[in-house]
């Protein structure tokens, strides 16, 4: 089983729109790869069929071929759309490093090929008092794949995100450029300053998508393959 990590240079800038995007391009190809999402936090649901579910989650739950009960998808469904730690002690839950690595550890036995986790936030996000989601991204040892919401700043952003996730020890396979502002001015020249300063492959750039359309349609699947399945 290969697993990623796929995380953003802020939030709302589109971590889910390229998770789902990267499970239905895997499982669409000739090769019959099992692939399925897993968000293990997420801030802000809804009461559904008995249980609190997030938009996201559900996104990544359609986007796999793998049937998998959604409490496996999304353990910490928080009710509150903010910062997951305070969410949590809202709804007095606790969140670990332990327990995630507790939850991960049943994708072992689900055949998956590629497991696709989709943080919250950003790449620095506490999930308690003393611990960061990137704390357990480390431990874990996943590669990660970084998703630069393409705006105003995001040049600075992607630098700083890149710099921590390096400083961290985590590897970054890569990254991904979406376009959340489609008025953003000098598009081209901040894409092309992303891709000489940020040091990591660019697997992608996904413009202002219309409902219909897929983030599938825009990444590069031979390098996004090469990097998880056969890493340098």
């Amino acid at each position: 089983m290969k697993s990623i990590f796929i995380t953003a240079t802020d939030t709302e800038v589109g971590k889910t729109t390229i998770a789902s995007g990267i499970l239905t391009m895997m499982a669409s190809t000739d090769k019959n790869y099992k692939v399925v999402g897993f968000k293990p936090i997420a801030a802000g649901c809804e009461w559904l069929d008995g249980q609190w579910k997030n938009e996201d989650a559900l996104a990544l739950q359609q986007a796999s071929n793998l049937d998998l009960n959604y409490s496996l998808v999304n353990p910490f469904a928080l009710k509150s759309p903010i910062a997951p730690h305070i969410a949590a002690e809202q709804d007095d839950i606790r969140i670990c490093s332990t327990t995630l690595s507790q939850y991960f550890e049943h994708f072992k036995s689900t055949l998956a090929d590629l497991v696709v986790v989709e943080g919250a936030g950003g790449w620095q996000l506490p999930i308690n008092e003393t611990e960061y989601l990137s704390d357990w991204v480390v431990s874990q040892k996943l590669p990660v794949v970084l998703v630069v919401g393409l705006k105003l700043g995001c040049i600075n952003h992607a630098l700083l995100t890149a710099m921590a996730i390096k400083q961290a020890g985590a590897q970054l396979i890569g990254w991904v450029g979406n376009h959340v502002d489609p008025d953003m001015l000098c598009q081209s020249e901040n894409i092309k300053s992303l891709q000489h300063r940020l040091g990591a492959p660019c697997l992608g750039i996904v413009p202002h998508l219309n409902p219909e359309q897929s983030a599938s349609e825009f990444l590069d699947f031979n390098l996004l393959e090469k990097n998880i399945f056969n890493p340098a």
